[in-house]
């Protein structure tokens, strides 16, 4: 049956179930796009959004069985041999995931990832012509082009997405399928990529189906929203008129909790609390190419001094590659610092050698950007929670497995038996970053450094991890680190608020000063570029 006249995706009644498991994780799924239309499917987390993309370009796991009407261009890409099943993806749909760095390869320069691809797609072109393309694309996606020759790893998260989204524009396909795509950005930078997307559907009139868990991010750039809930469309009208009234059930609870998020403004923390970490003239210098005696540095973090005390959630914040995500990695020692010191509780950590260092690194934990890098492929996600509980000798195998469950029942993956033997790889974004979270608390740690923890779920869920973490603030006096990009998170779980710009402090406060009276430039392109949910009247 051919696709309606001027549809450029049709999906009718589709069905998909993963190997394995029981439950379809589409059941009578319907969707079209037609050419120029920006529509975004929004979801609780683990509600099959990944699913829809995954299945639209074939990507699904072997063994999955897929059926229903799916046409894309009038194709169905079920039907296509391999070879042309390569041409489709890039030329017709080009695909953003919400997880970069698993999708990229760390063997491969940032510009040898976009002239492999402009090669292997347009191979009549001349190599200067892919090289000009290249660097426009980079451009274009805001990407400094003296970066063309980093690796992935050398990027910021931020600078990942960017990447990828290039990747997925450089061929100007019909459709564009953005899942997550601006997770990992700061505002300023989500604004300038989502309006090159929405841009580019304009120009070349392209679909954008972006899936996303952001309602005010989808109110912005999107004139159509879908609600998925158990496989099924439940919902489907102009985003304005979803947003101010909506019908179904979950459409309501999803938009309840963005506005309440949207009003809360936490109160500035108390200072007789004991201070648990504290940064002093912190410096993290990364090398550049150039000759040793005229080496040249950048400044990822310059100067910084902060403190942290109990019970307290400090907030940082910065537009994308501005230390954020370095100045984490210095405190929890997985990279060098080139000067100053960290005290954990009073203790300067470079004095500290052997068990001592061990036992101090305990208290100390991170819940990492991109959760599915972070996991050992091999390991079911009981055991990667309960391997730090074995590392530090603090639990036998069965005491391990049973606060395994019991942190997978915190974090709102219920039943736990139904996750405590799946891999990493079978979970949503959002679920493997509840199970990151889940494994970080495992050990009890005093200090939490969550760097874009709750970037990958929706309100809902947000809501209900940052209300854990306030539960365990105040049963263990834990001290939070919490790096974000969403300033309504920021402002509203975090008592105080530090904004970095190219690896130095520019301002420090409260969060309703923040966004009363911001002083720096910085902080106040973050807050213009704030996305908001349309106003009720």
């Amino acid at each position: 049956m051919p696709t309606s006249l001027g549809h450029v995706l049709e999906i009718k009644h589709l069905q998909v179930q993963y190997p394995g498991q029981i439950r379809w994780v589409l059941d009578g799924f319907d969707l079209s796009l037609a050419p120029g239309e920006c529509l975004a499917l929004v979801g609780t987390s683990g509600c099959g959004k990944s699913t829809v993309a995954r299945a639209v370009l074939q990507l699904l796991p072997l063994g999955s069985i897929c059926r229903g009407e799916l046409l894309l261009n009038n194709q169905d890409p079920r039907a296509l041999t391999e070879q042309r099943l390569r041409a489709l993806r890039g030329e017709s749909v080009g695909l953003v995931f919400q997880d970069p760095m698993t999708r990229l390869n760390p063997l491969m320069t940032v510009g040898g990832h976009l002239l492999d691809t402009l090669k292997a797609h347009r191979p009549e072109n001349s190599s200067a012509w892919r090289l000009e393309r290249s660097k426009e694309l980079l451009e274009r996606v805001g990407i400094n082009t003296s970066r063309f020759d980093a690796f992935p790893h050398e990027l910021s998260g931020g600078m990942r997405q960017r990447l990828a989204i290039a990747l997925a524009i450089a061929l100007n396909p019909a459709l564009v399928i953005a899942d997550e795509p601006t997770t990992s950005l700061d505002v300023g930078v989500a604004n300038q990529v989502m309006g090159e997307l929405t841009s580019l559907c304009r120009d070349l009139g392209s679909a954008l189906l972006l899936i996303s868990h952001d309602l005010a991010l989808a109110a912005r750039w999107c004139q159509r929203m879908a609600i998925l809930d158990q496989g099924k469309i439940v919902e489907t009208s102009s985003t304005r008129t979803l947003l101010i009234s909506p019908q179904s059930n979950v459409g309501k609870r999803l938009v309840s909790a963005a506005r309440a998020r949207e009003g809360a403004i936490s109160l500035p923390s108390t200072k007789d609390s004991s201070v648990l970490l504290e940064a002093n003239r912190l410096r993290c210098w990364h090398s550049l190419s150039g000759i040793p005696w005229r080496r040249k540095w950048l400044k990822a973090v310059n100067e910084v001094s902060f403190c942290l005390r109990a019970g307290e959630s400090v907030g940082v914040v910065g537009a994308s590659g501005c230390g954020k995500s370095t100045l984490c990695r210095a405190l929890m020692g997985l990279i060098p610092m080139r000067g100053g010191e960290i005290f954990l509780e009073g203790r300067n950590l470079a004095s500290l050698q052997g068990s001592s260092l061990k036992h101090a690194r305990r208290a100390l934990q991170m819940v990492f950007q991109d959760p599915l890098a972070c996991f050992n492929p091999l390991m079911t996600v009981g055991e990667a929670i309960a391997d730090p509980l074995l590392i530090h000798k603090l639990s036998s195998k069965v005491e391990a497995s049973q606060r395994s469950r019991h942190l997978l029942h915190q974090v709102g993956l219920n039943p736990p038996e139904d996750f405590q033997n799946r891999f990493p790889r079978e979970l949503s974004g959002g679920q493997q970053q509840r199970v990151a979270i889940a494994r970080a608390l495992s050990v009890r740690p005093k200090i939490l450094i969550c760097d874009e923890s709750v970037s990958m779920l929706d309100a809902e869920i947000q809501a209900e991890i940052l209300a854990l973490l306030k539960l365990l603030q105040k049963q263990l006096g834990l001290g939070i680190l919490f790096v974000t990009h969403d300033l309504s998170i920021a402002t509203g779980f975090c008592n105080r608020v530090i904004v970095l710009e190219q690896g130095e402090i520019v301002e420090e406060g409260s969060g309703k000063t923040f966004l009363d009276s911001p002083k720096s430039l910085t902080s106040r392109k973050l807050i213009e570029a704030c996305p908001t949910l349309p106003f009720v009247r």
